[in-house]
């Protein structure tokens, strides 16, 4: 059950890495766990100041194996490290910005909305082929997620399903 739940993090990465379109994301509040992995599968990302994010997965005993790959592609791994060490803070969006999660913040929601509709507008004029070829380039060594992101939910699967998980949950619930 753990794996299959995980899995579905893995299925969802691995569409959007392999769909066609370029897939812009808008985020407007706070992203946690795998909020973040969704965003840094995203090829390109608007947010708000408020957009926080945290990968607070070692706090409750297993660790953001399966959106890993997709959060180190963006981010790297020093930033990623920072991120899940510290597992209680929060970064806020201009050091996701800084880090390459994000590709520009903006005050309000509806600034955001008005880039987000400026943006895709833009994207809309460039040649169509162009940029499913800019995809492909945009993912490439990507091949073996595939296998890698299932191998990862089964990790992830087996560590949320430990003594020392469902001990964490419950306190969390508390």
């Amino acid at each position: 059950e753990g794996t299959a739940f995980f899995s579905g993090f893995a299925n969802l990465i691995n569409a959007m890495r392999k769909c066609p379109k370029l897939i812009v994301g808008r985020i407007h509040g706070k992203a946690i766990g795998g909020g973040v992995g969704i965003a840094a599968a995203c090829d390109y990302v608007l947010a708000t100041q408020q957009a926080s994010i945290k990968l607070s997965e070692l706090a409750i005993g297993i660790g953001p194996f399966v959106i890993e790959p997709a959060v180190s592609r963006k981010i790297g791994k020093t930033a990623l490290a920072e991120m899940t060490l510290a597992a209680h803070e929060w970064k806020t969006a201009g050091w996701a910005k800084d880090k390459g999660l994000f590709a520009n913040i903006f005050e309000t929601t509806e600034e955001l909305d008005a880039a987000v509709v400026g943006f895709c507008s833009q994207l809309a004029s460039y040649n169509p082929d162009a940029l499913i070829e800019m995809k492909k380039v945009l993912w490439e060594g990507t091949d073996h997620w595939e296998t890698l992101l299932t191998e990862r939910a089964a990790i992830s699967g087996r560590l949320v399903l430990s003594d020392f998980t469902k001990s964490a949950l419950n306190q969390f619930k508390k």
